[in-house]
């Protein structure tokens, strides 16, 4: 059944709405035209990425699509791009519970009926046929205004962010840790955002992390995490500079927060933030649980109530900040000395989509193809994601072979021919250093597996 979703409280993200639309303008005037020629690309190096996402698998064709994208809210993915966002997620999760102790996962829904986070929510769900039959009712102005109310108040509330459902789950996680605190409540999802005007919400990926801490310690762990957060973005970057932080402005604070530090990523249109670091205080604990206040309190001297510092992240910006960071247009020259621009995805080995692809030499047979087919199992069970190129329908010449692996982000292509059924030697190409080495075909996985391992322990 269709859905109408209807927004409320819009006064509140007036100051937001404006400056994402400021970017967004900015964004779109970046590509209005996607360049063909080279010196063109060097002026659009926006568009030229978008053209590339679209061409290599990462999101699927359409302006809106696009432009969904660029504003950082959930976009119609394409299978690269379903993966990428898939191990960005996979590797926040494993530096938030991972990195300190105590932190827990938990699942909210998406929606709620309960009176009780009717302040919280700016977004509602109202079926389309009950708006039907008050349209066909003979009512007056004020009647019919006084029965939307109603509908929209007995309406399901669609969550915005996670926070309030961690602190939904405080009572129960206390009790899980002995009263003792810091501990922390971990969740990824969609959570929907109001878009500016259309009268429904979009999509985002967001990350929470809900922090519980005592009030003489929430300054240290907002330092904390800040620093933790900061430092994970730069690890997978290409250049680690174009993330910084800042403290959020005294007159953009959120309600009841009395600190905010965002971690932000420099865009060729200008800075976006990726994560928001807030000192919450209590107030908004005690308030979604009202006549619990006893049940709040941790084991200590003064039987105190815990402070929150929470961690709020978009990963679908995220994703576009690290295609835009990995990005790369390089010149070299050819054998004929014309000069060429290469253009790659330099993704760090942790995130990159496609580990390694493989393919066969001209005068492919069937053992080839058998060989290929033993080593993608291999990967697979060794839980390296391969790319299949031995089974495209037509032969390629090698440099556009190698020019579209490096615009995937393909991080080894390996060739397979008929010198590997003699020796059982295969040819590996670098997508970072272009260099081509001869490796056993035995020892091919282990040098991934390691390769992989190292690059994320750095």
């Amino acid at each position: 059944m269709l859905t109408c979703c209807v927004r409320n409280g819009l006064s509140r993200h007036l100051r937001k709405l404006k400056s994402s639309q400021c970017s967004v303008t900015l964004v779109l005037q970046h590509t209005r035209k996607l360049s063909s020629t080279s010196s063109e690309e060097d002026l659009d190096p926006v568009g030229t990425l978008m053209q590339l996402c679209v061409d290599r698998y990462y999101i699927s064709p359409g302006q809106t699509n696009t432009e969904l994208f660029q504003r950082g809210m959930s976009c119609s993915y394409g299978p690269l791009g379903m993966e990428l966002r898939r191990n960005l997620l996979e590797q926040w999760w494993h530096s938030v519970t991972r990195s300190t102790p105590q932190v827990f996962g938990i699942n909210s829904l998406k929606s709620t009926n309960d009176t009780a986070t009717d302040g919280c929510g700016q977004l509602r769900i109202v079926e389309s046929e009950y708006l039907k039959v008050l349209e066909q009712q003979e009512l007056s102005k004020e009647q019919l205004i006084q029965e939307v109310e109603k509908l929209f108040q007995r309406s399901p509330v669609v969550r915005t962010n996670f926070f309030q459902g961690a602190l939904q789950q405080f009572v129960p996680s206390l009790e899980l840790v002995n009263n003792r605190l810091p501990f922390g409540l971990a969740e990824t999802g969609v959570c929907f955002q109001p878009s500016g005007g259309s009268g429904c919400p979009t999509e985002v990926t967001q990350t929470s992390l809900v922090w519980f801490c005592s009030s003489r310690t929430s300054s240290q762990w907002l330092d904390h995490w800040m620093r933790q957060r900061l430092k994970w973005w730069r690890k997978f970057a290409l250049s680690p500079s174009d993330f910084s932080s800042s403290d959020v402005p005294q007159e953009e604070l959120e309600d009841a927060a009395s600190r905010g530090v965002r971690i932000m990523y420099s865009f060729p249109w200008g800075q976006e933030t990726l994560e928001t670091v807030w000192s919450r205080g209590n107030a908004e604990l005690l308030q979604a649980l009202k006549g619990t206040r006893f049940k709040l309190q941790y084991k200590d001297a003064r039987k105190s109530v815990p402070h929150v510092v929470s961690v709020t992240g978009n990963m679908d910006r995220g994703v576009l900040a690290f295609l835009s960071n990995s990005f790369q247009q390089l010149k070299k020259d050819n054998n004929n000395q014309k000069l060429q621009q290469r253009k790659v995805l330099k993704l760090h080995p942790a995130l990159a989509p496609v580990k390694v692809a493989l393919d066969i030499s001209r005068g492919a047979t069937v053992e080839l193809r058998q060989v290929c087919e033993g080593l993608l199992q291999e990967f697979l069970e060794a839980k390296i994601s391969a790319w299949p190129g031995y089974l495209k329908a037509q032969p390629t010449k090698m440099e556009k072979l190698n020019a579209k692996y490096d615009e995937m982000g393909v991080l080894f292509t390996v060739m397979i021919s008929e010198n590997t059924l003699e020796s059982g030697l295969l040819q590996v190409r670098s997508r970072d250093t272009t260099i081509k080495e001869t490796m056993h075909i035995s020892e091919i996985k282990n040098f991934l597996s390691r390769y992989i391992s190292a690059a994320g322990n750095i």
